[in-house]
């Protein structure tokens, strides 16, 4: 019994600290990509790939829950690269377009992310039914806006992700990913808060969110 015990520990002692060099790594890799100088040209050569899912203005997809990114923060759209590559956010497309075969290093991160932040979508994006939009904009202002903005915009400066003019399908998306537990970088104060709120709650912010400029 007590190799047993001994065999335990050391082996939630490796995952610890394996798991201590992976989160590592992957800070590392954000601070490296954010402090770079991003060769917009260069963005715009790898950009070409990306389009084919985000569209050439990177407005996304509601049909295929594709996000708009064009506006995005630059840092948000670093530390979204960066998780995706480290197994820190899951899709199966961005986790193969985010590899090492795609971006090579924190330059080509730094690259795309200032290229995609200075894109202007000028479409529109879907929204819902626009039943719930009172209610909706209530519950924003009590429980996002002290972080995510008045307006959704967003804060760079701290990689919170502007969230004004999204895709209604994909915010709907992101929510009850997150309350499933689908989107492992979500912070414990963003899953307690998701969690207390109610299906009608997700549809109305979502709602609200893609009405925003």
């Amino acid at each position: 019994m007590r190799a047993l015990a001994q065999a335990v520990a050391a082996s939630i002692l490796m995952f610890a600290l394996g798991s201590g060099r992976a989160a590592d790594v992957t800070r590392q890799e954000y601070l490296q990509a954010m402090r770079a100088t991003p060769n917009l040209l260069h963005g715009r050569m790898i950009f070409t790939t990306c389009a084919m899912c985000h569209g050439a203005e990177g407005g996304g997809n509601s049909e295929r829950s594709v996000p708009r990114i064009a506006g995005q923060h630059e840092g948000v759209i670093v530390r979204q690269l960066v998780d995706y590559r480290h197994g820190k956010r899951w899709d199966d497309r961005m986790e193969a377009f985010t590899d090492e075969h795609m971006l090579r290093n924190f330059q080509d991160i730094a690259d795309i992310a200032g290229y995609v932040s200075q894109l202007q979508f000028t479409g529109e994006v879907t929204r819902g039914d626009g039943a719930s939009l009172e209610k909706a904009a209530l519950t924003y202002k009590r429980k996002c806006g002290s972080c995510h903005g008045a307006q959704g915009e967003g804060d760079g400066a701290k990689a919170v992700p502007k969230l004004s003019g999204q895709r209604y399908e994909y915010l709907l998306r992101q929510m009850y990913d997150a309350t499933d537990g689908r989107r492992p970088n979500f912070s414990p104060a963003h899953l307690r808060l998701l969690r207390r709120m109610e299906r009608d709650d997700f549809t109305g912010l979502a709602d609200f969110l893609s009405r925003q400029r």
